[in-house]
């Protein structure tokens, strides 16, 4: 089968998006894959899918579909919904400045700026730990600011690991959060010396992460401004990650870190993350702003859906 794409990024992290307003492709896990694959296919970290508004939402545009670069279907992308506004303006299935569209969490508000950049709206961020999901059974907290805790996550003795080398175990302590995907955000001194490699795996294998989770390094450079690396699901280290930074500006404010407009420097570029919810509004939406970019386009044959080409 041969397919039209796009390929786009926002602030490096990349992705192949789809119309899919016309018929639906339906491919498998194995097709995505190969679609992300940067030796065999075109390339990305996650392949974005625009589908029409699904019926009875009349005051939605589109509906956003996510899959990772591992083939699976996620919830929510922060650089992808700058890519997709984009998209849909360049592709002429819409004029309107502001897109409203349907994601697994809810609906999000895109906004194509004056500038080129565009703002998404990302809704509040979710603190109930069911609903992130994770379970606390087997973790223990420390009580921080406005009584919101940081959470010991336990690694057994392995003496291989970088991090984990005491006698019988070591700890990481980490914010959690959902921002319509689950984060774990823990603070380091230094971003470029932070073990992301390594200790994101670890984390991400915590059998407390029911759906997994996206770990986040922070660094605090000022009040207004932080360094950040993501380890994602199904994708490994991007060169940025949207939610990612929404999640980490959230959890700095929170524990009183971060004042409430934040410029995030990923290894792709800027982002800058706004959240009023400091102030005791916790369910204050995030805002998100910046780049999103057209890298090419083209067609491609994929494999028959089991991957086989």
């Amino acid at each position: 089968m041969k397919i039209r794409f796009t390929k786009m990024q926002g602030a490096g992290n990349d992705f192949v998006v789809l119309d899919e307003t016309q018929r639906r492709l339906d491919l498998s896990p194995a097709q995505y894959r190969f679609l992300a694959d940067r030796h065999f296919g075109v390339g990305a970290d996650q392949i974005l899918s625009v589908r029409p508004a699904p019926p009875g939402l009349a005051d939605v545009d589109f509906e956003y579909v996510i899959h990772n670069a591992d083939g699976g279907e996620v919830e929510h992308c922060g650089n992808g919904a700058r890519c997709f506004v984009r998209y849909v303006r360049e592709k002429g299935l819409t004029e309107r400045d502001t897109v409203r569209v349907k994601v697994t969490g809810g609906v999000l508000s895109l906004q194509m700026n004056a500038d080129g950049e565009v703002t998404v709206d990302m809704g509040g961020p979710v603190f109930d730990l069911a609903q992130v999901p994770f379970d606390p059974a087997g973790a223990s907290a420390d009580q921080q600011q406005g009584g919101w805790p940081l959470w010991r996550l336990n690694f057994e003795q392995n003496s291989t690991h970088p991090i984990v080398k005491s006698t019988d175990s070591a700890t990481v302590s980490v914010a959690i959060l959902s921002m319509g995907n689950p984060h774990a955000v823990m603070r380091v001194d230094d971003v470029d010396a932070a073990p992301v490699a390594t200790l994101g795996p670890l984390v991400q294998a915590q059998p407390a992460f029911a759906n997994g989770v996206n770990v986040g390094f922070l660094q605090v450079v000022a009040r207004d401004r932080i360094r950040l690396r993501v380890y994602e699901r199904g994708a490994g280290e991007t060169l940025a990650c949207g939610t990612g930074a929404c999640a980490a500006v959230v959890a700095g404010i929170r524990l009183g870190w971060l004042d409430q407009r934040v410029a995030v420097d990923t290894r792709g570029g800027v982002l800058h993350i706004e959240w009023a919810g400091g102030a005791g509004n916790l369910a204050a939406p995030v805002l998100m702003t910046g780049p999103a970019t057209t890298v090419f386009e083209g067609e491609i044959h994929l494999p028959d859906p089991t991957g086989t080409l």
